[in-house]
């Protein structure tokens, strides 16, 4: 990678129930598993007119490191992976599992658990959640089953080798609740285990360190 340091964009402020939980701590950890130095362009919520040139839809992170500009959390990832070697191996089938890991879990793995993100969160106390709840609940313990069966005793997705993988995947398993990650007991070993690596909790530290801003003049939104 270039040596020139990264630039991310980030969140100044957002609600508490959001914070450690942002997508550019995905970046941040990246970054710091592979020894980048990077600098944190933090964004308002309020005032995002400017940023939507670099990212169209107002939305973090963002990326630039003198030769590239990106925006999407799992496309950043892929580009640092890309250039180091301790994020994703260098021969054909090391890269291909790697980047089949990654997909995984932004597509296969993300998609429901946002979506019982959203009941569980954004949605809390709307009647209209109870009826939607079963489905969504029974979809994400299937894939949290299967993935603890392809798992195994593996101590990450690539067997034995941490990956840009399991950057992804742990910070997607990081919002299931955790009653129901237990009931998955390999997966909250995984969790634990990755989210135990000194590149993850500087990453966290870094996220949390910079939400210094106050919130939009508008906020709490009308229901």
């Amino acid at each position: 990678m270039n040596a020139q340091t990264a630039t991310v964009s980030a969140y100044a402020w957002v609600p508490d129930v959001a914070r450690g939980y942002v997508r550019d701590l995905r970046v941040r950890w990246a970054l710091e598993e592979v020894g980048q130095t990077y600098d944190a362009a933090l964004i308002k919520l309020e005032d995002k007119t400017a940023y939507r040139a670099w990212q169209p839809f107002g939305q973090v992170p963002a990326y630039a490191d003198g030769e590239v500009e990106m925006f999407e959390s799992g496309a950043i990832v892929l580009h640092i992976a890309e250039q180091h070697e301790a994020l994703m191996p260098r021969d054909p089938a090391g890269r291909a599992r790697v980047q089949t890991w990654m997909f995984c879990a932004l597509n296969t793995m993300e998609t429901p658990i946002a979506m019982l993100a959203e009941l569980n969160i954004f949605c809390a106390g709307q009647a209209w959640t109870e009826g939607h709840r079963p489905r969504v609940e029974g979809w994400v313990r299937q894939r949290l089953g299967e993935l603890q069966t392809r798992l195994g005793d593996n101590p990450f997705l690539d067997s034995d080798r941490f990956s840009a993988g399991d950057i992804l995947m742990t910070d997607i398993l990081r919002s299931v609740p955790e009653e129901m990650l237990a009931e998955y007991p390999k997966l909250a070993a995984y969790l634990a285990r990755c989210t135990g690596r000194p590149a993850f909790r500087k990453a966290y530290d870094a996220q949390m360190a910079d939400f210094t801003g106050a919130p939009p003049a508008d906020w709490p939104p009308a229901q």
